[in-house]
């Protein structure tokens, strides 16, 4: 089967099923890494919380502790590498869209980016937008962008 014959498969399939659907209106999430997804994990209900299931595809930072003090490491790169990249790489287009975004997670982007490196915050991202599809998945919920939070 050609590329393109298997684009046109992928297409289809992510606009006939309700959760690729719903999983393409999170920002970085396309019909590719969407059928992915639900092709590796169905409809996550295996997993507790959203962090069980970022933990499953190695994306979550790796912990060092002794004597009460901890150290967050790299991402572990344990599990599913393919999906990995597929969230790494919507993530990076998601930061290079960032004003584009909602304002809730331009802001929360921008924040991070004045603390630290650029593929920290990638990775990080990465991380929020698989917790995003875990909920969007196990609760049958849309995606609802994240509002920015008003101080007084």
């Amino acid at each position: 089967m050609s590329t393109v014959a298997m684009d046109k498969v992928i297409q289809k399939t992510a606009k006939e099923n309700e959760d690729c659907q719903r999983l393409t209106e999170i920002p970085g999430i396309g019909p590719v890494t969407a059928t992915a997804l639900i092709a590796a994990v169905g409809n996550a209900s295996a997993f507790q919380k959203g962090r069980y299931l970022a933990a499953w595809m190695g994306i979550v930072p790796g912990e060092y502790s002794t004597g009460g003090k901890q150290k967050l490491l790299g991402i572990s790169k344990r599990g599913n590498k393919y999906l990995r990249t597929l969230f790494i790489q919507g993530a990076r287009s998601v930061l290079q869209q960032r004003h584009k975004q909602s304002p809730g997670l331009s802001h929360w982007l921008a924040q991070l980016l004045g603390r630290t490196h650029q593929n920290v915050v990638i990775v990080a991202l990465a991380n929020k937008l698989v917790r995003m599809a875990w909920t969007v998945l196990c609760k049958n919920e849309r995606y609802r962008a994240p509002v920015l939070a008003v101080t007084t």
